[in-house]
């Protein structure tokens, strides 16, 4: 049976030779990554329970977690949540088998309250959070369940990826990770919610962080404007690691000190006072925000790592892409992968997948749409290893 994957030539310049670039990637405290983070661990905790009660995954999907807001007054030193952050579990999944109701709400709002008490540090989850879990579905006849021996798609979609990251994708994608790793470890004023905006003209890079600082860890404006400082300085030699292109960096350029404006915030999160979240509103399934190259509207966070192309598939496509550029070494300077689903159709078999390279001058590319052609077969047929790699949380989804 023919996989029908497409191997093909891209006539563009690779993105590093393209002479403007915007890269964005919202921090693990940015409302909307919240609610894929919610959303995936939700996932994560059903597929946990449904594997221990009756062996495999089955249906059930949390992609459509929402986050409305709440009210706060920080100041320097102190300040309070005066409404709190109102969360709300949304989606299906298999709630009754033969007869047997299954305790799916209470194991959604416990892996929802772990989540944020492990990623939201200076959030009293007891009290600057209402969780609602609207979780609900049918019963299946667990018979029924067990016949059903193919993996078959749930939907007719496509997945996107592309390789290798370019500089300022990789500079946009590890900042985060290091402002929200080891320099809030190093910087406790600085809270979770920290975005990076990246733009690149030419030869020069310019980082654009927003850095929600925790009020109570602050107690006036120089210490403040101390901490601002440090962070933009940390961030510029780290970045620099990355680039031999020239460096700025700004942080929280909404401030404005003669007239006493500040980015604090009594939780580190900008959710404490009014901005809302969404699944699927923010990074992709690589983990960045790139409208420079190929991209997927599809939200992967919480969909169900069995059937659902539409997490499937973007994450597959990413790693073939990887895979490609590794196996040619510098002569692939870049590719784009798509798969196509149909729905009721096997997710080993797609209706089609693609890869778009740009070739480096003189190489046999002959080869290397053979070599291409072999990863996309290999990975597509060992598909169903990436499920049990997302439910143990190998496998970025956000």
């Amino acid at each position: 049976m023919d996989r029908n994957i497409l191997i093909g030539e891209l006539s563009q310049r690779p993105i590093e030779q393209q002479t403007v670039e915007f890269v964005e990637r919202k921090g693990i405290g940015h409302p909307d990554s919240i609610a894929d983070g919610l959303a995936e661990n939700v996932s994560q905790a059903l597929c946990r329970m449904y594997i221990k009660r009756y062996g495999r995954i089955l249906h059930h999907n949390t992609d459509e977690t929402q986050i409305v807001g709440g009210q706060s007054a920080p100041k320097f030193g102190g300040g309070a949540i005066l409404e709190p952050i109102y969360i709300l579990l949304v989606g299906r999944a298999t709630t009754n088998v033969d007869g047997e109701r299954l305790p799916y709400r209470t194991c959604a709002l416990k892996a929802a309250y772990s989540y944020l008490q492990k990623t939201c540090k200076s959030l009293d989850v007891d009290w600057g959070v209402v969780l609602d879990c609207m979780i609900s579905q049918g019963s299946v006849d667990l018979r029924g369940v067990y016949e059903t021996q193919r993996k078959l798609a749930n939907d007719t979609s496509f997945g996107v990826g592309f390789a290798p990251l370019s500089e300022t994708e990789k500079i946009t994608l590890e900042t985060e990770k290091f402002i929200n790793g080891k320099l809030c470890a190093e910087l406790p004023e600085i809270g979770e919610d920290v975005k990076v905006m990246a733009f690149r003209s030419g030869s020069k890079i310019d980082l654009t962080i927003a850095a929600a600082m925790v009020s109570s860890k602050i107690p006036d404006k120089g210490h403040y404007i101390s901490v601002v400082e440090q962070c933009r300085n940390r961030v510029a030699d780290f970045a620099k690691g990355f680039t031999d292109r020239e460096l700025k960096v700004d942080v929280n350029t909404a401030d404005d000190y003669e007239k006493n404006i500040y980015y604090l915030t009594v939780s580190g999160l900008s959710m404490e006072n009014g901005d809302d979240g969404s699944v699927g509103r923010g990074n992709r399934a690589n983990g960045l925000i790139t409208p420079m190259r190929p991209m997927s509207m599809e939200a992967s966070a919480g969909k169900n790592p069995v059937t659902h192309v539409g997490k499937l598939y973007n994450i597959l496509s990413s790693q073939v892409a990887e895979k490609i550029c590794e196996m040619a070494g510098g002569d692939i300077l870049e590719v784009h992968t798509r798969i196509l689903s149909q729905i009721g159709k096997p997710i080993d078999y797609p209706q089609a997948a693609s890869a778009n390279i740009i070739y480096a001058p003189n190489v046999d590319r002959a080869k290397h749409e053979r070599e291409a052609r072999a990863i996309y077969n290999e990975m597509l047929q060992n598909i169903d290893a990436l499920t049990m790699q997302i439910v143990e949380g190998k496998v970025t989804v956000f």
